[in-house]
């Protein structure tokens, strides 16, 4: 079990791509802005490749951890210890036996689904709230996240 890093570069690039069309001015972008209290001054400040290039880095971050949340076998490794090498003979016959269990596009879509509603939106909501943040803002973030999510558990979870 070693990690796909293809499959973690191309889920990486989903925020980003996926950001251009939710927060276009069509589609969430103009209420969004407006709940944001986003001016086109603020706009302008700030390097836009270095937010671009950061959040590039940061989404390699969440979807490397996306496939510890969608790849069950990751579990029965952590359990010998992180090292195949040294596992009982036990472990390679479970792996023969279940090593692509659950490796399915759907699969992990549906753990992408369940860590945007559980983990991410109760998190953007908490912080919404203490920021005087509206519902609006809230749930567009939210479901942005839960959507981007979705895909990238996906893409990691079943590009075997």
């Amino acid at each position: 079990m070693e990690f796909n890093y293809l499959a973690i570069l191309v889920a990486a690039i989903v925020p980003v791509l996926l950001g251009f069309f939710w927060y276009n001015p069509k589609t969430f972008g103009t209420s969004w802005a407006r709940e944001a209290e986003m001016t086109e001054e603020k706009m302008k400040k700030g390097s836009v490749p270095v937010i671009f290039l950061v959040s590039l880095v940061l989404s390699f971050l969440l979807a490397f951890f996306t496939q510890t949340l969608t790849i069950h076998q990751f579990g029965a490794l952590g359990m010998i210890g992180g090292d195949p090498s040294i596992a009982e003979p036990t472990y390679d016959a479970f792996m023969a036996d279940y090593g692509n269990a659950f490796r399915t596009y759907k699969h992990g879509a549906l753990h992408g689904l369940l860590s945007g509603l559980f983990l991410f939106v109760p998190v953007i909501a908490i912080n919404g709230m203490f920021e005087r943040k509206s519902w609006k803002y809230i749930l567009i973030n939210g479901m942005y996240w839960t959507v981007a999510l979705t895909i990238m558990g996906a893409i990691v979870c079943g590009w075997v």
